[in-house]
């Protein structure tokens, strides 16, 4: 979950004279399927109340099909220039969503407070946000902090969203806790840098 999109991380741009990637392309099939995921996901987690262990397990495997789809549209888009209008917002929407929904039901199940799913949220849409804000004046990649991040929530919300006991659940609580701390980090950073592009490109403007 990167949170910019697949035209604006730094990809080979389409030679000249190649037309145009059309909508029904892999990577944005992928991200449609994404966006599917999401309702059927939350069907899925609060079935029973939430809490039964079966439907749970069967949530997180939505969850987990829907975090691989992210690593691999993007990838594919760029590598195969398959960037589309739709796929430059869908793909931030979508990423966004299936995080946004579990961190919501888990924090409705009081498995997670709830302090916890507005850092990350506010966080998340901030920084999207911000970086369509700068886009023109240059692009904000993402960092191996940035990279850590996602890895991080995705694996600790993947862990509460399975019904964990013992030193695992001990295990997820430490995992959210390093996620919070990369999440508000590397918001901070990427501010920073916005705030750079923003100075550099006044300069240019004095300057001409």
């Amino acid at each position: 979950m990167s949170g910019l999109p697949a035209s604006a991380t730094g990809g080979p741009a389409p030679a000249k004279g190649v037309r145009p990637a059309g909508l029904w392309n892999i990577a944005n099939i992928l991200t449609m399927v994404r966006l599917l995921l999401v309702p059927g996901f939350v069907l899925l987690m609060m079935h029973n109340g939430g809490y039964d262990e079966a439907w749970r397990s069967f949530a997180w495997a939505a969850f987990a099909i829907a975090m691989i789809t992210d690593l691999f549209d993007g990838h594919l888009a760029r590598t195969y220039n398959l960037v589309t209008d739709f796929g430059k917002i869908a793909d931030p929407i979508a990423d966004k969503a299936i995080m946004g929904a579990a961190l919501i039901c888990l924090s409705a199940l009081d498995d997670l407070p709830w302090w916890v799913t507005g850092v990350i949220l506010f966080r998340e849409i901030g920084i999207t946000l911000m970086r369509f804000w700068v886009i023109r004046l240059g692009v904000i990649p993402a960092s191996r902090g940035g990279k850590m991040k996602t890895l991080a929530q995705g694996v600790g919300v993947g862990m509460y969203i399975l019904p964990l006991v013992g030193p695992l659940a001990t295990l997820r609580f430490w995992v959210m806790a390093v996620a919070v701390v990369l999440t508000v980090s590397t918001g901070l950073e990427y501010i920073g840098q916005a705030f750079r592009l923003r100075r550099a490109a006044r300069r240019r403007e004095s300057a001409g």
